[in-house]
């Protein structure tokens, strides 16, 4: 057995993975040396700014103690001036943390993270609060992709009309200005016979909104969460052959080092947006303040 895992175990997983097998022992020397790989890239310094900010949660189930549960790794990724997408940090949210998503950007902000102006994320408890708190100068920008799923929750289950396809459209709008005239025509439509989902979606709708604020051509990219997309793709992808951890620490090695590919993927790659366009932009903002 190695770390709750029969060595039966760990050889069908290895062969499924990466099409051959290995002994225990061989296992065991590989992830020694992939852990002190991980190690390094996670404590690497941040030595510059990244004006993006993109925040995402997975959640894989993990036994401890003999009882399976769902375990969360937290995920950063960041877009330079350059324009290229990078991972920024991988970690595990420890659960005796009164704010874990807190202790994690302190975490970020002590290995150099600064320059973030804009942050993506979900609407995780605290989240926003913590991101105020620690990158104050920030704007947040809730995933309209994760809010159009919350609003389903107030409509009823044999809702088979354009109300949701008619919110979801509204994040394609060209600007704000656009964007809340038709806000205001969609409650007006839809407050009668959906009532609970208007007042929800008045509530809760400005923070989606926040993109507007950056170039359009920025839009569609920093909207929500979905760059992260084919990352979390794979992830899925790669730990449903394994499909419950034995413990924390292998849960977390095989998603950092799935994050270490894809970081390394990215940087080989073109840029990923024009970034030139949002200092243009702040560069007319400042004029125009002046």
């Amino acid at each position: 057995m190695s770390r709750g895992v029969s060595t039966r175990k760990v050889k069908a997983i290895t062969e499924e993975l990466c099409g051959h097998s290995f002994s225990a022992s061989t296992i065991s020397q590989i992830n020694k040396g992939l852990d002190e790989s991980l190690a390094r890239f996670a404590s690497r310094p941040l030595d510059e700014a990244y004006p993006y900010l993109i925040l995402d949660a997975r959640y894989e189930k993990v036994r401890e103690d003999a009882v399976i549960q769902s375990q969360a790794v937290l995920v950063a990724t960041g877009i330079n001036w350059e324009g290229q997408r990078q991972v920024l940090a991988v970690e595990r949210a420890n659960r005796d943390s009164r704010s874990a998503w807190r202790d994690f950007l302190v975490r970020l902000k002590e290995r150099g993270l600064a320059g973030v102006e804009f942050v993506v994320s979900d609407d995780h408890a605290g989240l926003k609060r913590d991101i105020g708190e620690v990158l104050p100068a920030a704007a947040w920008q809730r995933c309209y992709m994760h809010f159009l799923r919350n609003a389903l929750d107030y409509l009823p289950r044999k809702a088979d009309d354009d109300c949701p396809q008619e919110l979801r459209w509204l994040h394609a709008r060209r600007d704000s200005q656009e964007a809340n005239r038709d806000l205001a025509a969609w409650i007006a439509k839809w407050a009668g016979k959906y009532p609970k989902l208007v007042d929800w979606v008045e509530t809760n709708i400005g923070e989606t909104l926040t993109f507007y604020r950056l170039p359009w051509q920025h839009h569609k990219h920093m909207n929500s969460t979905n760059m992260l997309e084919r990352l979390n793709e794979e992830i899925k992808r790669r730990t449903r052959v394994v499909r419950i951890f034995p413990n924390a620490e292998s849960c977390l090695r095989l998603v950092h080092a799935l994050c270490v590919e894809t970081h390394e993927a990215w940087l080989e790659d073109s840029r990923y947006l024009n970034m030139s366009l949002l200092a243009e932009q702040k560069k007319e903002l400042l004029s125009v303040a002046a």
